[in-house]
């Protein structure tokens, strides 16, 4: 399957209506999957779900820049930034393209820029810190392949649920239970 149509189907799935992280462990128990803590709010949006598509990369953020200009649909974004802290995957203008383009957040392993910004877009973002430096574009990157963030793995087409107590994600299989 390409690309195009895994985000055309994960376009496709409804994401479902928002339940608390704390909720989810409690009724999935060992089955949810959940990232560790680390993670701060940067988005003017604290609670946020979606059907994840994912980004890997190493201080490069192409890809990232790419999918975020293109339709949402109420999707979250996972990159992988190998929690790197030297430059930022993301900014104020990559953001107010999520925006836009409706995106429900963006989930970075790695770092933000323009702060100040996020805090007003309305966005869910999540990272685990912000410095001044932006990322340099080699036009590198992968997107929809499975990552492993801390705690966590995370597969394109998982669904994600994050709030102020953390990130949780499941299955699509595992949130029609939820209905």
């Amino acid at each position: 399957m390409t690309t195009d149509q895994t985000m055309a189907d994960q376009a496709a799935t409804p994401a479902p209506a928002f339940v608390p992280t704390c909720d989810l462990f409690d009724r999935f128990k060992d089955d949810a999957r959940y990232l560790l803590p680390g993670f701060r709010d940067f988005g003017a949006v604290t609670r946020f779900s979606g059907a994840v598509v994912t980004v890997k990369c190493l201080e490069d953020n192409s890809r990232v820049k790419e999918l975020l200009a293109t339709p949402g649909a109420g999707r979250v974004l996972v990159v992988d930034g190998a929690g790197s802290l030297r430059c930022a995957l993301m900014g104020d203008m990559i953001a107010a393209s999520a925006v836009k383009n409706g995106w429900a957040g963006v989930v970075i392993w790695g770092c933000v820029r323009d702060v100040a910004e996020l805090a007003r877009l309305p966005l869910g973002i999540k990272a685990l810190a912000s410095i001044p430096r932006a990322s340099t574009r080699r036009d590198q990157g992968l997107v929809d392949v499975a990552i492993e963030l801390p705690g966590a793995a995370v597969l394109p087409g998982d669904i994600l649920f994050a709030d102020e107590d953390g990130i949780v994600l499941l299955t699509a299989e595992q949130t029609v239970a939820l209905k």
